[in-house]
């Protein structure tokens, strides 16, 4: 028998090791609840999820008739019909600081806040578990929530992978009579660690910026400024140039990175760099002998990105943005979710939409050639993805991609973990295992048992994605083996917890 349990341990160990399979197709749609189908998608498959939950803001969103969405709606307020008791039940024994956050949220504000918090918590765990190490998360919401979903953010993410918040301004003016207008949105940029993907962003110059700035002319029409090629401390290494030594003014060498990589030459030293940088004609002598290199405008990235976003126009009364519109009530540009996809997925890599809606995200990584899942509770959104692939990606030349759609309503099924079937010697040595790990007593009531009357459970059903590894065994006394059936182990701990209410009363 401990060969049987030497096999077991050694069996998960390798399953664990593995490394992870593509759980679901390119260009797929679920229709359902997302915490169900994010949790048939594989550990650490996903680069980057963008989503745009409801914000709490307690009203009926409903798509105008004649729109192309037209049939789609969602509510935007939250009860306790909303959230499972399960859910806090886990939460309190799985998750503490969770649960003492979202119940302290209950205290603060509005009660609906906690179930909101909660209803957004369980999926935030989930989407933890399948991003990539060098993952990211932008979390769209606004001023309703975004103080409360920031620290949510925190316990579940870590503050120390807090990256930014990103204020979007949206609309140019509110008329308020007794506040000033509300005018922007909240992006929380959270990484999954230190090491992810990024991807720096820039926009371009403005008119007035280039007029400013770049106010030289070289007569063939290439404009540029100025730049000192030295910078603070002095290099003993350093030599002179053309008859100037930066050490004289207690300065060094410094040659911009960007101009050495452009012309092949980071490899020299620094004074043949600057030898061929004059003959290429990047460089001008000021009138005291000073060496300044010419940055010309077309070598010019633009403007790095900051954090707050003025420059991408909401969809309302914009001419221009017609063609993106089909009437979806919480749409966003095209051009937001291009930025957030351009700076934090690679090219090969996967995005996710847990609520996608209108489908901006799927038609913006489709255009930028990532793959792209994206799951909302409405069939609506198959349609609208179907709808813009055709009018914004096929007939823009982009890619034939239509017909390559997939509509789905089954949650995926875990590949990176092995089902293989309990029997025989094999199912007692897992029995025997467990038993030992539990101290022979039932992981539900807590009751201790003999082995005989124990039963081995998934904690989560092999139909939601629970696989075979120890993390997803466990033993359970039959009563309990009952209560739980083909449900996940939240379940379970509810109706456990109001058993014993009953017989608190008596």
């Amino acid at each position: 028998m401990l060969e049987l349990t030497r096999e077991f341990y050694a069996w998960n160990n390798l399953a664990k090791s593995q490394e992870p399979q593509e759980t679901v197709k390119n260009r797929t749609i679920f229709c359902g609840d997302n915490l169900d189908v994010m949790r048939g998608f594989n550990d650490k498959s996903i680069d980057l999820i963008y989503l745009d939950p409801p914000f709490n803001k307690k009203k009926q969103f409903v798509a105008p008739i004649g729109s192309d969405s037209e049939g789609a709606e969602f509510k935007d307020y939250w009860g306790m019909a909303d959230i499972k008791i399960a859910w806090l039940m886990w939460m309190k024994e799985k998750e503490p600081n969770l649960y003492h956050f979202c119940d302290l949220a209950s205290h603060i504000g509005d009660k609906s806040n906690k179930y909101y918090l909660v209803y957004m918590a369980v999926r935030l765990l989930e989407m933890r578990r399948i991003l990539k190490v060098t993952g990211s998360i932008y979390l769209h919401c606004d001023t309703t929530m975004s103080h409360y979903l920031k620290l949510l953010m925190d316990v579940i993410f870590g503050e120390h992978n807090f990256r930014n918040e990103i204020v979007w301004k949206r609309a140019n003016s509110h008329n308020d009579a007794t506040q000033y207008g509300r005018i922007h949105d909240v992006i929380l940029f959270y990484s999954k660690s230190d090491d992810y993907f990024w991807n720096k962003v820039y926009v371009p110059y403005t008119e007035d910026y280039i007029k400013t700035y770049f106010k030289y002319d070289d007569g063939d029409g290439r404009r540029y400024w100025t730049e000192n090629l030295t910078g603070q401390g002095i290099n003993s290494q350093d030599e002179a140039w053309n008859g100037y030594h930066p050490a004289s003014i207690g300065r060094s060498w410094s040659i911009p990175r960007r101009i050495s990589d452009k012309l092949g030459i980071s490899h020299l030293s620094k004074i043949q760099r600057l030898d061929i940088m004059q003959k290429e004609g990047y460089i001008v002598i000021t009138k005291n002998g000073t060496p300044q290199y010419k940055r010309y405008l077309e070598d010019s990235q633009g403007l790095p990105m900051q954090d707050i976003w003025t420059d991408i126009a909401s969809l309302g009364g914009i001419q221009s943005k017609r063609e993106e519109r089909v009437g979806y009530p919480t749409q966003k540009p095209l051009a937001l979710l291009e930025r957030i996809i351009k700076a934090s997925c690679p090219e090969d890599g996967v995005v996710l939409d847990p609520f996608c809606g209108c489908a901006t995200t799927c038609v913006a990584a489709e255009k930028l050639g990532r793959k792209w899942v994206g799951i909302d509770i409405s069939k609506k959104a198959f349609e609208l993805v179907k709808l813009r692939m055709k009018r914004e990606v096929e007939e823009k030349g982009f890619m034939t991609a239509v017909q390559e759609v997939i509509f789905r309503e089954k949650p995926p099924l875990r590949t990176d973990v092995e089902y293989k079937k309990l029997s025989g010697k094999y199912k007692q040595g897992v029995k025997e295992t467990l038993y030992g790990k539990q101290h022979g007593s039932c992981a539900g009531c807590t009751q201790h048992f003999e082995i005989i009357h124990m039963d081995i459970d998934h904690i989560m059903p092999q139909a939601k994605g629970g696989g075979d590894d120890v993390e997803n065994l466990q033993l359970l006394c039959t009563h309990c083996n009952r209560t739980k059936g083909d449900k996940d182990m939240a379940y379970l701990i509810m109706k456990l917890n109001e058993t014993r209410k009953t017989f608190d009363k008596f």
